[in-house]
Parts: structure tokens; C-alpha cells; sequence
């Protein structure tokens, strides 16, 4: 005697979806296709409903009326060319900002059923090789993280057509949208602080200054100490690495052994920093008070865990895919800027 083969559950629909929302099947769809009229807590419902029912959109169809691909390019730009075992790579992948950034756009790209390629570019023939892939209609659209201000590919993707938004303020006027953070005045926040924990001789370990977030985040803090009465504010060139934290901070205190308050432009720097000080027998906060950026995981590993100026990188990454998904959806829609504010977040090392 026979039995029939259980059922196998059969996939999730948009009703479904919209029936565990408690929306319309419009909004799931405007939703997924990443339309900017959708109220954020129906967006989030939506969004929670597509996870809870594991809805996965039919990519193969839309295609076939939209003429897309549902996926969208994640490019890193780097300013020279690297060895596939360069450090580099591996301090992509573990550089706590990048998986920030990664996990942001993710959490918009999976509920609306698009794909993430990651790609590099970092000569002249790997950006070139790279905007003639991104002509041939390979992806519907581009995330950009740009790593120092000359960087040509902001300008060469303009050209192309494809909507594309930058992750951070572009150096050079250019026409493409952009989300990033107040840079200067999270700076400002780390000189008030600074300056009201009583410190006299106060220092900066900048990022490199041949990056917006790098010239910006120094020129605030020099601006808010020159606020402050102290415009002439010492500092050493970083390079956003742990590495690059260390050698700041060891030219630093060779040459300003007074050193009482260090601003450092990044959790990771300041990562690498810390250890100098207390090999040069300095108690932090006792005898120097230590402010970082990012509130990264970074700041948490540090000992003492770090005062920190907080970007919401989750956040802006967010922003980033929708505003990408909204101009893939709107070809017409106006280049615009995200701004998100910086807050303070106190802990035990300033």
C-alpha cells in the first residue's frame, strides 16, 4: 500500500508577506522595489515580514519586465595597486568599518531580493576595466567607497549613466549622490570634551589628509580648538590602520612628551596608540585622556575601553542602498546628500 509524498511548503507570495505585515500587496511591493513613499515603520513591518516568511522575490520575472538584473556593484576604491596577498585585502575584510558598511547594505538589499557584487579597483586599467563592465549592463547600479581624494572614478562613473551613490562627501563637486556623517563637527565634539576634562596640551592623530574624512575631521577639530582659544593644535598624519595609530603616537610623544589629551581620528588608530602609552609609562585617563571616531568594535577591544565620537555606519550604509534602489527605480531623481549626525559615547578612557 501507497502513500502520497508529504506536501513541500510551497514558497512565500507577496500576500503572504502582506498579510503577516498587515499592509497592502501594493506596499510590499513598493517596498521591495525601494520606493522613498513608503511610511519607515510599514517599511520596517514589511521588511520583518519578508524575513519572518523567508519571501523570496522571483528575480527571473522581474528581469523580464524591468529589464534589470537585481544586483548592484559594492566597489572599493583604492588608491594604488595591491598584490591579491597584500595587507590590504585582509584588512578589507577585517577593518571593522567595512563590515559595517557591508552589513547596512545588506539588511536593504535581502528584503528587496537584489544581489551584492563586491568589486576593487585600484590602477588606472582596473577602473577602466571596471566602468567597461558596469556599461555592459551587468548591474543595475553602484555603491561606491572611495578612498582618497583624486580618486577619477566618482567623475568616470557620472559618465556611465548607472545610478551610483559614494559612500562619504566627494572631493571634487561632482554629480552623484553621497550619504556621510557631520565629520567636523563630530571633531568638535571630541575637542569640547577634551577641553572640559581640564587637558592643557592637546594633540590630534589625523587620517590621511589626502581623503575628505581625513581633511575635514582635522580641520574641525582644529577649529573647535582654535574656539577654544588654542589654534595652534599639534598633529601627526595617520593612516585610518592600527599600525598607522602606533607610529602617529610614537612621533607624537618623541617630540610633545607633555602631551596631556589626544584626539584620534579613528577606533582603530587609537586601537594601535593606546599600547604606545603605556609602554612610555602614560595611564590613560590619569595622566592622558583618549578620544576616538567611529565607535567601532575597535573601541570596545581597547584597553581602557575608548571614548568615542559615534558615526552610525549601519545607518548611513542603509541610506546608501535605498538611496540607490530609489534612482535605479527613479532614473530622474535628483543627486542628493544624506548628513547624519555624530554623538559622543563616554567610556573609561577620557
Amino acid at each position: 500500500m501507497s502513500s502520497d509524498p508529504p506536501a513541500l511548503p510551497r514558497p512565500a507570495t507577496l500576500e503572504d508577506v502582506a498579510l503577516v505585515a498587515g499592509v497592502s500587496r501594493a506596499t510590499v511591493s513598493r517596498v521591495i522595489n525601494g520606493a522613498q513613499t513608503v511610511d519607515p515603520a510599514m517599511r520596517r513591518a514589511v521588511e520583518r515580514a519578508i524575513a519572518d516568511t523567508r519571501y523570496v522575490p522571483n528575480r527571473a520575472a522581474r528581469s523580464l519586465v524591468t529589464r534589470r538584473t537585481g544586483s548592484i556593484a559594492l566597489v572599493v576604491s583604492e588608491r594604488e595597486q595591491r598584490e591579491v596577498t597584500d595587507a590590504f585585502i585582509g584588512r578589507m575584510f577585517t577593518d571593522p568599518h567595512f563590515g559595517r558598511v557591508v552589513s547596512g547594505v545588506l539588511d536593504v538589499l535581502r528584503p528587496a531580493g537584489t544581489q551584492m557584487l563586491l568589486m576593487l579597483a585600484d590602477d588606472d586599467t582596473s577602473r577602466t576595466q571596471l566602468v567597461s563592465y558596469l556599461r555592459q549592463g551587468h548591474v543595475d547600479g553602484v555603491i561606491l567607497i572611495s578612498s582618497h581624494a583624486a580618486d577619477p572614478l566618482p567623475a568616470m562613473l557620472t559618465g556611465t549613466g548607472l545610478p551610483a551613490v559614494l559612500a562619504a562627501r566627494p572631493a571634487q563637486p561632482t554629480q552623484i549622490s553621497y550619504v556621510d556623517v557631520d565629520q567636523q563637527a563630530g571633531a568638535k565634539v571630541a575637542a569640547d570634551h577634551l577641553v572640559a576634562l581640564g587637558c592643557r596640551n592637546i594633540v590630534t592623530i589625523s587620517g590621511p589628509l589626502d581623503m575628505p574624512a581625513g581633511q575635514d575631521r582635522l580641520a574641525g577639530f582644529r577649529a573647535a580648538m582654535a574656539d577654544h582659544g588654542r589654534p595652534d593644535v599639534i598633529s601627526a598624519e595617520g593612516d585610518f590602520t592600527q599600525a598607522g595609530g602606533a607610529a602617529a603616537m610614537k612621533r607624537l610623544l618623541g617630540e610633545h612628551p607633555g602631551l596631556d589629551g589626544v584626539f584620534i581620528a579613528s577606533d582603530l588608530m587609537a586601537l594601535g596608540a593606546l599600547p604606545v602609552l603605556y609602554r612610555q609609562g602614560r595611564r590613560v585617563p590619569e595622566d592622558v585622556a583618549v578620544v576616538g571616531f567611529d565607535d567601532s568594535s575597535a573601541a570596545l577591544a581597547c584597553d581602557p575601553p575608548l571614548t568615542t565620537v559615534r558615526q552610525p555606519v549601519e545607518e548611513m550604509a542603509a541610506e546608501m542602498a535605498r538611496l540607490l534602489l530609489r534612482r535605479i527605480n527613479e532614473p530622474d531623481r535628483q543627486i542628493t546628500s544624506v548628513i547624519f549626525q555624530p554623538a559622543l559615547v563616554a567610556r573609561q578612557s577620557a
